[in-house]
Parts: structure tokens; C-alpha cells; sequence
């Protein structure tokens, strides 16, 4: 089974990047963040005429995620249970027995800022859901762009860029918070080359330049630890014309 993790940065400007990148990379699911739409404007028959099923919780202008499926999802649930937020981030579905979590972190703009704030108070509703939720779902994925990296192995620039937003401690600590319930990195299960990013901003020549960020992640539960036989980064999708700053990661499970 594979699943990878993408934020788009609007679907409705790269769909046909989805699109030829999932026939080029047929996973099994396929969560995506940063729709910057609408349902009612969901390529909802675009995506199932190549073969996926989707469950979308859209957001005009920002946020918005889905999950795209090669088997319909089931159980689907939008947001945090019990936390009160306006903004579309979280879908979850059971997928070939295997509960998928896909999750926009809020970005935080910077510390001391009232956004900043929200992330905190985000990350600490989302822990609590996922302390629940793993208890009924032992095979979970959490997965998506957390903008959080979690240590200087992850930053271009781990001097210039200490204490700046997603390289603070404070962040890092909900981050290993959220491992100490019982997920692993899979990325770091294997041995990855030095400076393997995720996001590369637009500027400056950034991706050109390798100085980005691995802030796109996916977390498995220990019950699925084991089963993880790979775990990449696909830096592909970031040279295309008008890409999005972010690169799809991709996970293999032998669920057999």
C-alpha cells in the first residue's frame, strides 16, 4: 500500500499536475492540502475518471484538504471532532483498513503573533483528537504539511533561521508531543541524503539553491512501524512549470 502527501498550493492551478503525477505514481491515497477551493468546485469527475475517488473539505481562497483514493474511503470525518474551528485542515478516512488522517497545519506566521498562538492551540486539540483516535484506529497515518520542522537536520539554514517560525522550539515541542503518543517518522526510518527538503520557497532561487525545508510529514503508529518498507521525498513535481513550493512524500506499507 502507498500513500504520499501533497500541498498543491490550489488545486485549481495544478489538477493537471495531480493528475499526470498520479499516473506516473498510481498510490493508493493520495492526501492533498491547500485546495484553495470550494466543494462545489472540486474536480470531483476528473479525479475519479483517472481512477481515484475523493473526499474533499474545500475553503474558499485558503486551506482546504482532501483525501483521493483508489478504493472508496469510509468513516469519513471533517476537522477535529470537538474543536471549534472555522478553518478546513483536517479529513480523515479509513482506507484498506488503515485510518488516514490528512492534516494542514497552520503555518503561524511568526512568534508572539496571535496566528502563532492559534497553532499552539491547534496542535494541542489535534494531539487530544489523536490520543482518542488511536486507541479505536491502532493502524493510522497522519499525514500532511505540518509547517514544523523537527530539528536542524530539516532546515537549510539552521543558524540564521533558529527561532524563526517552524524552526522554534516551541513548535518542535508539540511536534515531539505528538510522537510520544505512539507515531514515528517514517522518513527518518531510513538513511536519506543531507539536506533532503520538502518546500523550497519561490523566491530567491530557493529550490534551485537547495535552501528548504522539510516540513511535510508522514507519521505511522507503531502497529504500522514495521510494515513501513520505504519512505521518499519526490522533488520531481517542484521542477515542473508553475509548481507548487511543496513536493510530494510517499510512503510504502507491506500490509501483507
Amino acid at each position: 500500500m502507498k500513500l504520499a502527501t501533497w500541498n498543491v498550493n490550489s488545486l485549481a492551478v495544478r489538477l493537471p499536475q495531480v493528475l499526470d503525477w498520479l499516473q506516473v505514481n498510481p498510490v493508493d491515497v493520495l492526501a492533498l492540502q491547500e485546495l484553495k477551493l470550494t466543494n462545489d468546485k472540486f474536480p470531483a469527475a476528473a479525479l475519479l475518471e483517472a481512477g481515484y475517488h475523493a473526499q474533499c473539505f474545500g475553503q474558499k481562497t485558503y486551506n482546504g484538504v482532501a483525501l483521493l483514493s483508489r478504493t472508496p474511503a469510509t468513516e469519513v470525518v471533517r476537522n477535529i471532532p470537538g474543536f471549534d474551528d472555522e478553518m478546513a485542515r483536517v479529513i480523515s478516512a479509513e482506507v484498506q483498513g488503515v485510518r488516514v488522517v490528512g492534516a494542514y497545519f497552520p503555518n503561524g506566521q511568526a512568534p508572539g503573533t496571535d496566528k502563532f498562538e492559534y497553532k499552539m492551540h491547534w496542535l494541542k486539540g489535534l494531539r487530544d483528537w489523536l490520543r482518542q483516535e488511536l486507541t479505536k484506529y491502532p493502524r493510522l497515518v497522519l499525514m500532511g504539511d505540518y509547517n514544523i520542522t523537527f530539528d536542524d537536520a530539516d532546515v537549510w539554514d539552521p543558524v540564521g533561521l533558529k527561532d524563526s517560525i517552524h524552526c522554534t522550539e516551541e513548535e518542535r515541542y508539540q511536534l515531539r508531543a505528538l510522537i510520544a503518543l505512539g507515531l514515528v517518522d517514517a522518513y527518518r526510518l531510513f538513511e536519506h541524503p543531507a539536506k533532503s527538503y520538502s518546500w523550497w520557497d519561490y523566491r530567491e532561487m530557493a529550490f534551485r539553491r537547495n535552501r528548504g525545508l522539510r516540513i511535510d510529514h508522514i507519521l505511522v503508529s507503531q502497529a504500522l512501524k514495521d510494515k513501513v518498507t520505504d519512505c521518499e521525498i519526490d522533488r520531481a513535481p517542484r521542477k515542473n512549470e508553475r509548481p507548487s513550493d511543496h513536493a510530494p512524500v510517499v510512503v510504502e506499507l507491506d500490509l501483507t
